[in-house]
This record gives structure tokens, C-alpha cells and sequence, in this order.
């Protein structure tokens, strides 16, 4: 497995992507994120209603990053820029996960936890083969296309961090997806059966419901995810884009996994 040496939180690369991490599920802090905007964090843990502490980071993220004055910007590519927030990677992302927004989001998980993606169109193998240079291609223009991305993504997981606990504390999900081969996950050992360990991408899209991972594909990969892997969910986003398929955005790495195959 490729790895980056160096990530901005308090887990290195090459623990983050083990088996034994998920499996132990600690907490994960990127750099700096909650330092500088303790007055979202202090305010969120002062509100006891889910919906009011999903407004109030939408309300944040808002002023923090000018995202309601995009109309009064001169240039209409400063408008664009302020326009295209973390939603529209998210919607672009559950449109196709190899998509520009998609490369960026991949993007931000390799700079934040030092996990390269596996596969972005085509399988990735390294730094220096060509589809990882498409890939940064992809990743560039994308993040163009709108202001400081990575900063809001890391207040978008950060608040999910915080959130989870608050539905569930559990320190782990069983969740769900829906595949018609293993083409984009390397098979690192047959555990069974039925069991494997896989090599996922460094994001991947997992459901809460078994039934709708079927709809996805032939196969369906069932994991014990650890909820600091978990960069988004759904269905704590009462009007969010990804409601409609239980969406839930997992940082991959090594997976042990139960393989059900239809009838």
C-alpha cells in the first residue's frame, strides 16, 4: 500500500489505513480546525435540537466563507467561486464519484489523512503513473472552482465528528455498498467465504440500508465502519443533497468485509 509520509491530523497515514485502527475506532482531530472556530464548535455543543445544530453550521460556514454574497461580487468568476460550496461537491459527487468534484473531495481526504486514492477513473498505483496525474488534473481545476474547499470541508467533518456521538455512541456503523465487481478495490487476503479484506479507495460511498446497496449492484460489501472514518452522512442533514440514498461518504484504507452476493 502507497501512502503519503505526512497528513494535517493526529493519526499517521500508515495507522489510519490499517485494519487494526478500524478496529480500535479513536477519536481523529484535524490540525487546527476546532482552534480556529471555537465560537461554532462552543455554540454547537450548547444546542440541544439536531435540526438547530445543522443551521447553525450552514449559518457558520455562510459568513465564514462569504457563501451568501456571491451575488454581490463584481466578476462573474468570483461569483461562481463563492457560489460553488461544499454542496455542490457533494451533489457533484453523488452524481459521479470520478467527476472533478470528485477528484477534489479524494483530494482533500489525501491531504487531511495522507490516504492517495486507488482509483479515480482507472486504477492509481502509484505517484507517477499517468492516472494519478489525471487525477491531480481533475483535482485542481475542481478545487478552482470555488473558495478555500478544503477549509470547509474540514468544518464539514469536524462537525460530523461531533455530531455522530450525539445520534449514536457507538463507535461504529455497519453500513453498506452495492458493487458488480471488486475492480476498484485490490484484494489483500481471503479471511473466508464470504470475508475479505479489501484495499478501498481513500473515499467511498457506503449506505445505512442493506436494501438499498442492492440497487448498486450485484454484490453487496457489508463493513464495520469506525465513525471517525465517516467524512459525511446523510440522513444528520435533514434537507441535504444525499438524503435520498442514505449516503454516507467513507475514508477508506484496509477493510475487512462480509461479501453478499445475490441470488
Amino acid at each position: 500500500m502507497w501512502l503519503h509520509s505526512l497528513n494535517r491530523c493526529d493519526q499517521p497515514p500508515w495507522e489510519i489505513a490499517s485494519l487494526a485502527f478500524n478496529e480500535a475506532a479513536p477519536a481523529v482531530r484535524l490540525q487546527g480546525v476546532r482552534q480556529a472556530n471555537p465560537l461554532l464548535f462552543d455554540r454547537l455543543a450548547q444546542l440541544a435540537e439536531p435540526g438547530a445544530r445543522v443551521r447553525q453550521l450552514h449559518d457558520y460556514m455562510d459568513v465564514r466563507f462569504q457563501l451568501h454574497q456571491w451575488q454581490a461580487q463584481g466578476s462573474r468568476a468570483s461569483q461562481k467561486s463563492l457560489k460553488n460550496s461544499y454542496l455542490r461537491f457533494l451533489r457533484g459527487w453523488m452524481f459521479d464519484a470520478n467527476s472533478q468534484e470528485g477528484a477534489v473531495l479524494k483530494g482533500w481526504v489525501e491531504s487531511r489523512f495522507g490516504l492517495p486514492p486507488t482509483f479515480h477513473r482507472q486504477r492509481i498505483t502509484d505517484f507517477n503513473c499517468p492516472a494519478y496525474q489525471a487525477y491531480l488534473c481533475d483535482r485542481v481545476r475542481g478545487a478552482a472552482r470555488t473558495s478555500a474547499i478544503f477549509d470547509q470541508l474540514d468544518l464539514l467533518y469536524e462537525f460530523v465528528q461531533q455530531e455522530l456521538p450525539c445520534r449514536d455512541p457507538s463507535r461504529h456503523r455497519v453500513l453498506y455498498r452495492g458493487v458488480n465487481d471488486l475492480a476498484e478495490h485490490p484484494l489483500v487476503e481471503q479471511a473466508g467465504p464470504h470475508r475479505l479484506v479489501l484495499q478501498l479507495n481513500n473515499l467511498n460511498s457506503f449506505t445505512s440500508s442493506y436494501e438499498r446497496a442492492w440497487e448498486f449492484g450485484s454484490r453487496v460489501l457489508v463493513a464495520q465502519v469506525p465513525c471517525c472514518k465517516i467524512f459525511f452522512q446523510a440522513e444528520l442533514f435533514p434537507s441535504a443533497l444525499l438524503r435520498g440514498e442514505d449516503e454516507v461518504l467513507v475514508i477508506g484504507g484496509l477493510y475487512a468485509v462480509e461479501l453478499s452476493r445475490g441470488a
